[in-house]
């Protein structure tokens, strides 16, 4: 699984110009899944991202978790994350996961993630999304469970 996160003051996910999820303070996640992928690299994600320490604290050190300052996440799919650029000029996407095994493994990071007491928002898989956020840092953290 790749994911980039973006440590956010707000952010909103649409679709068909209707907004679908949006969060204040928090994370947002573009979640790549990746062929071959398992629960074992979700459930290692969430405790990576349960316990992510990249909010101030009182001292103005990044210090404190998503708990700690009551944050959320926008969970976002995007198959992209996978994009093999080593050859010409057009991205080949081979390494993505089956869309239906990567929704049911996108699903249940997210449910593993709410599991954690996390308040969770989620774009429309497959779908075409406008994604806007406010990056505050900014802070922009990449995981890839094959590294």
């Amino acid at each position: 699984m790749r994911i980039v996160l973006q440590h956010v003051k707000q952010a909103s996910v649409s679709v068909d110009e209707q907004i679908i999820g949006q969060i204040k303070r928090g994370y947002v996640l573009f979640v790549g899944i990746q062929e071959g992928d398992t629960v074992q690299d979700a459930n290692y994600l969430v405790r990576k991202i349960s316990k992510l320490r990249i909010f101030e604290d009182e001292h103005h050190k990044m210090n404190d978790n998503i708990h700690q300052v009551n944050g959320s996440i926008l969970s976002i799919s995007q198959f992209t994350l996978l994009a093999n650029t080593k050859t010409g000029n057009r991205p080949s996407f081979g390494k993505a996961e089956q869309p239906q095994r990567a929704k049911e493994l996108y699903e249940y990071f997210n449910q593993q993630l709410r599991q954690q007491n996390i308040s969770v928002q989620c774009g429309r898989f497959g779908a075409d999304m406008q994604v806007s956020l406010v990056n505050d840092g900014p802070v922009t953290i990449c995981y890839d469970t094959r590294q």
